[in-house]
């Protein structure tokens, strides 16, 4: 196995100028660094990246701490980390916390262990014990598609990515307003994460926006779950006054309440309109096609990236937090005939404002 000594010899440079090139550590003269890059292919030459790491207490590996990795949108994520970190010469450790706070604690400790230079993570609902022991460590981190609570001075503690949740859920709802519904319920994911919170947000805003009223009756918990789902929009439909549209706040309650919606005999939309969060590869493939809002997955997987590599070359900077847009993608499961679903648009800050009703039917008029 040929070593960094052979390289040095081969291209006819110091050992220290082969490490520079190498690990970039220092500028070198174009031709130098080419020769010594010919050297390296020439006798396939492969560093050491243990050894490097004694030297540099850098391993150049990420920890990615993410649930549900079998689910398409964190799929997705993992995609765009992978890829984040590769273009910048970093490799991936992955472990799935599965929501569960404890659980959480230890794979972070055992990504620690492992010496990765930084974390990605989607924390769960209860995360103090991970914060407890990132912050007792200081392991750079950066927290994505879940937000941890803002300080009363409304600076973050650590840096965060995600998308925009609150104005694409408001719109969702108030594009079915503007169809003539008027009992709107939403199937809000799991309570204590940021994603349910902001969507629960949205939903009431959209309802205000219409001049609509919230009938708590009508906001249920499908826990980010297909099967808890399901279960929610079942009960939902046992109201005496049942939604005649529903908004399902992630992909996996979706599929839950569609299947409630199949054991029931009801069909989309001619009994029951339906808007989703998270568009997924077969939403277009549905009969109906599936109007959603599309998170910019990969893209909150490459950021998160590039923000903890901006960390760990500035450890000392403020942190901050980054919000990526939505994308509506227009579909016909809300009811909208086939020629008059849109294609995907990126889904625009707006003032919400009640849509006029001359002109509509109106649906679910029951109290």
């Amino acid at each position: 196995m040929a070593t960094m000594a052979d390289v040095a010899r081969s291209a006819g440079v110091s050992v220290a100028t082969v490490s520079h090139v190498l690990n970039d550590t220092r500028p070198v003269l174009p031709h130098t660094r080419q020769a010594v890059l010919d050297a390296v292919d020439r006798l396939g030459y492969t560093p050491n990246t243990l050894a490097r790491s004694l030297v540099t207490a850098r391993t150049r590996s990420i920890g990615l701490a993410v649930s549900a990795i079998s689910n398409p949108y964190f799929t997705e994520i993992l995609q765009g980390v992978e890829a984040g970190a590769l273009e910048h010469g970093y490799s991936l450790l992955i472990a799935d916390p599965h929501d569960d706070p404890e659980h959480e604690r230890k794979v972070v400790q055992l990504l620690h262990e492992r010496r990765v230079d930084g974390m990605i993570v989607a924390p769960s609902a209860n995360p103090g014990d991970l914060l407890a022991y990132l912050g007792r460590h200081g392991v750079p981190a950066v927290f994505l598609d879940r937000l941890l609570t803002t300080p009363a001075d409304g600076t973050p503690a650590y840096d965060q990515v995600c998308a925009e949740s609150v104005e694409p859920t408001a719109r969702l709802v108030t594009h079915l307003a503007e169809l003539g519904h008027r009992r709107i319920a939403l199937v809000a994911g799991r309570p204590g994460l940021s994603t349910t919170r902001e969507r629960v947000a949205g939903y009431r805003h959209g309802l205000a926006a219409s001049g609509l009223p919230h009938d708590e009756r009508l906001l249920v918990h499908g826990n980010s779950e297909s099967a808890d789902a399901e279960r929610a929009t079942t009960a939902l439909l046992s109201l005496a006054a049942p939604p005649t549209a529903l908004v399902t706040a992630n992909n996996a309650m979706t599929i839950g309440a569609l299947r409630a919606l199949r054991e029931r005999g009801l069909s989309v939309p001619e009994d029951m309109a339906l808007c989703c969060f998270d568009d997924f590869a077969w939403a277009d493939l549905f009969s109906p096609r599936l109007t959603a809002v599309a998170q910019p997955s990969r893209e909150i997987g490459a950021q998160a990236v590039q923000v903890l590599l901006e960390r760990l070359a500035s450890p000392s900077r403020p942190a901050r937090t980054l919000r990526l847009p939505c994308t509506l993608v227009h579909r016909t499961s809300c009811g909208c005939p086939e020629g008059t679903a849109r294609s995907a648009q990126p889904e625009q800050p707006e003032r919400f404002e009640k849509p006029e009703k001359s002109g509509k039917r109106e649906k679910g008029t029951a109290s």
